[in-house]
């Protein structure tokens, strides 16, 4: 086994030791779309399928911008709201590997930087469990998309964390440069939808500063995501 990811795996199991058994299961959402992905595997293959993994940004994508989906019903929803790349990397199995996609793009870091679930932030940490992810789909044969962190100034659930602006630009920059080395393409949503010299996400594509509106899935990700995927 590759040693990092071995070593990304270990840290898992520190971190899982700590959360009680009936606990655990909540925390790495690893259910949360059990029946859905039943129904996929069901059915006949996708050659087409692509799975968006993240966080409550690629969760609410179907639910605010429905028409999108079903214009491109090969795209397969992943997001869980509030998980972080320590989750995702968890269920990458199950949510992405056993449904045998033609990709996966992979949207992470926000709640990183917000440090759900009390979980201390380390740049190097994020970036270690995205090649992990990486590296699981290259060996099943998935072409890996990798998306950039949505700007923020502040994140509402988590205002004393400070200096949101400067940990997401600088992680942007890495798993660009991650990204260009691996020969995987970059979807760069921060530049469609960051505004003014705070970087902050455009005000006309968010309420809370966080989450796109309708608007924001539709003038700011959308295209992007259609461009990279060469999407009709």
């Amino acid at each position: 086994m590759n040693q990092k990811l071995l070593k990304s795996l270990l840290i898992f199991v520190a971190v899982l030791s700590c959360v009680s058994a009936s606990a655990q299961e909540k925390w790495t959402g690893i259910d949360r779309y059990a029946a859905d992905n039943e129904k996929l595997m069901a059915a006949p293959a996708d050659t087409a399928r692509i799975v968006l993994l993240g966080n409550s940004i690629t969760d609410f994508w179907p639910t605010r911008s429905p028409e999108f989906f079903k214009r491109h019903p090969q795209l397969v929803g992943r997001g869980i709201s509030g998980q972080t790349s320590h989750q995702m990397l968890v269920r990458f199995r199950v949510d992405v590997v056993n449904l045998h996609p033609k990709a996966v793009v992979i949207n992470c870091g926000t709640n990183d930087i917000a440090e759900n679930h009390k979980i201390p932030y380390s740049e190097a940490n994020t970036m270690g469990n995205i090649k992990s992810m990486v590296e699981i789909a290259k060996a099943n044969g998935i072409t890996v998309y990798l998306a950039s962190v949505l700007p923020s100034k502040c994140m509402y659930w988590a205002p004393e964390k400070t200096n949101i602006a400067d940990k997401v630009a600088s992680l942007n920059a890495r798993i660009k440069a991650y990204a260009q080395q691996q020969g995987i393409t970059y979807i760069d949503y921060y530049s469609s939808m960051v505004y003014g010299t705070e970087r902050e996400l455009n005000p006309a594509y968010t309420k809370d500063g966080v989450h796109p509106t309708p608007d924001g899935y539709r003038l700011g990700m959308e295209p992007v995501l259609q461009s990279a995927l060469h999407l009709k």
